[in-house]
């Protein structure tokens, strides 16, 4: 495996998270989140939410939430997701709201009769039937619709387009300090895509693609980072994208990000020991750690 060492002059920095219910819908409790938080959206109380995001944000756990004011979120739930129902994804979108003030700045879709996974224009199961592996061909292109909204002015690959960049496997564990990775739900390893222009010295901006659950590097191998079209829409606009890697353990047995607690009882703070390790990674490509 190889160190993740990127040496570009970066023209921006976002992570992409793949979050279907509110900010700390689970409240730390694994019932919770596989009930309330995924199947019964008239039991989420986005008051009490809203109240948790500001007593976070007075305590300092949190950063400020005017943070997210030019923010810009992209939110998709298909019309035959059984696994999060749309309703909870619809809840996510009015908790942003409260939040994001920009006209135009939350893009939404519910309208494509997709299952539970990411939507592709090329590759996966049928768009509406449960697939093993959460990667759906609908037809549609998520990871450029995606993109687009978040950067703007994106050139979006054909189908025919093959990723021509390189996709390299590279060490996570020295970004967790206090414990091996596995500790908090890590993989020892994660991936890296790099662009063709990138590895030349054009100006290119990193993209963090979080898989969802059971799409980790132990269930998957490479084919969530090879095959959700990602690097292809990276190959035409000089996009790294940066894919960590969770891990199936005894208390997160799909190997989802931590959503519920598994890892901390800091796991929805800055402080979790996934996101300060993810954080890291983000410093080691710019060239700060």
């Amino acid at each position: 495996m190889k160190q993740l060492l990127v040496v570009l002059v970066l023209a921006g920095v976002c992570r992409g998270q793949s979050r279907l219910a509110p900010y700390y819908c689970a409240k730390g409790n694994l019932m919770t989140a596989v009930d309330a938080c995924m199947k019964y959206p008239q039991s989420i109380n986005l008051s009490n939410l809203h109240l948790y995001t500001q007593q976070s944000v007075k305590s300092g756990t949190v950063d400020p939430v005017c943070n997210m004011a030019s923010a810009r979120v992209f939110i998709f739930s298909g019309t035959k997701d059984t696994v999060v129902v749309p309703g909870v994804v619809k809840k996510l979108e009015e908790y942003y709201r409260a939040y994001v003030a920009a006209p135009g700045a939350i893009a939404t879709v519910y309208d494509i009769p997709a299952h539970h996974g990411f939507p592709t224009d090329r590759y996966g199961g049928a768009c509406g039937s449960p697939n093993s592996d959460y990667i759906n061909n609908c037809n549609y292109n998520a990871a450029y619709e995606l993109l687009e909204h978040i950067y703007g002015g994106l050139q979006k690959p054909p189908t025919s387009h093959v990723a021509q960049g390189q996709l390299t496997l590279f060490d996570q564990a020295e970004f967790f300090k206090l414990a091996p990775a596995p500790t908090y739900g890590m993989d020892t390893a994660g991936y890296v895509y790099v662009p063709p222009p990138c590895h030349i010295g054009a100006r290119c901006r990193l993209h963090i693609a979080f898989h969802g659950c059971l799409q980790q590097r132990g269930i998957l191998a490479d084919r969530y980072a090879k095959t959700t079209g990602y690097n292809e829409v990276a190959d035409l606009n000089n996009l790294i994208i940066l894919y960590p890697q969770a891990k199936k353990t005894l208390t997160n047995p799909n190997g989802c990000w931590d959503w519920w607690g598994y890892s901390s009882y800091a796991y929805a703070t800055k402080n979790g020991y996934q996101v300060t390790g993810v954080h890291r990674m983000i410093r080691r490509v710019l060239g700060t750690y």
